[in-house]
């Protein structure tokens, strides 16, 4: 597999089948405040992130931001891994924003370096190479939100709240909300959200185009997440090596202009036509059969 950043730096179908999720999943250490599962049979290529703090209701803090970078990082170097789905299991709540009892604690200097790992681990999580989904089914405030909004994907169950509220405590988003936002939704509503500081409801995200899926909630709570996987499953079948450069494409290309966007779409065409892929794809369609990639 070759270096894919260095060149540019379910429903209810799917809920039934929640507890052969539980028997398929390697798990990791979920005593930790963000644990990672990695699915297996039928779903081998999925990975989820749990985030799992209940007393602070998911806020960012520290150990959490440390968790998520760990937890990321294992994502990376995992070789089956195809596409990757956020989740909080805290009911109700996807992430609270910034701890902010911690925050109180902290020296200006503190506050300089925290906002710094916060941004790192945004733009982490916005690089990793294969699709981000994040499932949302709770609250998502603040540093929560923008954190959603690191991920390529998002999906909301009907009970969410979003916002970016920091202009209420005197700030401004530090985790990349300010720039993603507007890349997402143009700046003047950008700006809207963020003077303001007001929580919307998913069918005005929805309408907004912040969220991709709103579905109903579920007696598990979980609606967003089985949404989500519904989603990846349509995604595994396909080129892995495409899905990454495509990725690559869109997010460089929305960045500049529509000609540099063009070449940078055929540079990453270009590094597909020598892989094993690519054949296979070519190979099945002609033998009317589904591929198999290996990523290659």
């Amino acid at each position: 597999m070759f270096p894919i950043r260095n060149t540019f730096k379910v429903c209810r179908a799917v809920c039934r089948q929640q507890k052969r999720f539980l028997q398929e999943v390697k798990r990791s250490d979920f005593l930790k405040t963000v644990g990672l599962e990695f699915l297996k049979g039928s779903h081998l290529g999925i990975a989820v992130i749990n985030i799992n703090k209940p007393e602070t209701k998911n806020a960012l803090d520290n150990e959490l931001v440390d968790n998520f970078l760990n937890a990321i990082d294992s994502v990376i170097s995992d070789r089956d891994t195809r596409v990757v789905i956020l989740r909080s299991l805290v009911p109700n709540v996807f992430c609270a924003g910034a701890n902010l009892k911690e925050r109180l604690k902290m020296s200006e200097c503190d506050v300089y370096d925290f906002i710094s790992k916060l941004q790192t681990f945004t733009t982490k999580l916005a690089d990793v190479p294969v699709p981000v989904i994040a499932a949302i089914d709770g609250v998502a405030l603040g540093g929560g939100f923008e954190i959603s909004l690191a991920c390529d994907l998002r999906i909301a169950s009907q009970n969410v709240k979003l916002g970016l509220v920091e202009t209420k405590l005197g700030i401004i988003p530090g985790a990349g909300g300010t720039q993603r936002l507007a890349r997402l939704v143009g700046t003047s509503l950008a700006k809207e959200l963020v003077f303001t500081g007001r929580i919307i409801n998913s069918d005005t995200a929805r309408g907004m185009s912040i969220v991709n899926h709103v579905v109903p909630q579920n007696e598990q709570g979980n609606a967003a997440f089985c949404k989500a996987v519904q989603v990846a499953e349509e995604i595994l079948p396909n080129g892995p090596l495409a899905v990454r450069m495509a990725k690559i494409a869109i997010d460089m290309g929305s960045a500049v202009d529509i000609r540099t966007g063009c070449m940078i779409e055929e540079r990453c065409y270009g590094r597909l036509v020598p892989t094993l892929d690519r054949r296979e794809g070519l190979m099945a369609f002609s033998e009317k059969r589904k591929p198999t990639y290996k990523g290659e």
